[in-house]
């Protein structure tokens, strides 16, 4: 009789345990699920890319510049779904900021360009970065959004001042000096040798 009592009071302590444990398992993952949402709803909200050119020269580059307009049309397409298409998207804009570097047009192949560029890849990789940790920090993923923004920005008024500078009318005889001074300096020698009778200070 007495086996059989702690016997039924083993069992009931044990279904009471599960029963506890269940309980705590639904509630973590309700809270998991309540803390996914409100990240989703601040990423959602934040994903607010400057998509559009925001001069005439920008504008007018999208003809020509294929990897310029692939990565402005892939910046205006935003995701609704969920997490993992945000995760998909910023992926899929790193490799379009990354193709930015290839083929700049003539005119952009400057070193004030090409560090924009760099910039901007980094601030899109960073993006992608956040997007993938286990933890999203929502509020880094929206701050980064706004330095990929400004950075943009930043890139388009580079673009334009380029242009403003290349239809400044050249003066009579301006080329030729520039030439002038290109020459004199290829004809100063790289190295100066000293004479054998100077002394040497060790």
């Amino acid at each position: 009789m007495k086996h059989q009592f702690w016997s039924l009071f083993i069992a009931t302590l044990l279904l009471s345990s599960c029963n506890d444990n269940q309980k705590l398992r639904l509630e973590a993952q309700k809270k998991e699920a309540q803390r996914k949402e409100v990240i989703f709803t601040n990423i959602n909200k934040g994903w607010d890319f400057q998509s559009a050119p925001i001069n005439d020269v920008a504008q007018n580059s999208l003809s020509y510049w294929s990897q310029w307009r692939t990565f402005m049309d892939e910046l205006a397409q935003k995701p609704k779904s969920s997490i993992s298409a945000f995760q998909k998207k910023s992926k899929a804009l790193t490799k379009k900021a990354l193709e930015l570097k290839d083929n700049i047009p003539v005119q952009y192949n400057t070193a004030s360009i090409k560090s924009r560029i760099s910039i901007l890849i980094t601030n899109v990789s960073l993006l992608d970065m956040y997007m993938h940790l286990t933890q999203i920090p929502d509020k880094k993923v929206v701050q980064q959004i706004t330095e990929i923004n400004l950075e943009l920005i930043a890139l388009q008024r580079e673009m334009d001042k380029i242009d403003i500078k290349s239809k400044i009318p050249v003066e009579t005889g301006e080329s030729e000096m520039l030439q002038m001074i290109k020459d004199t300096l290829r004809a100063i020698p790289s190295s100066v040798t000293l004479p054998s009778n100077t002394p040497r200070v060790e």
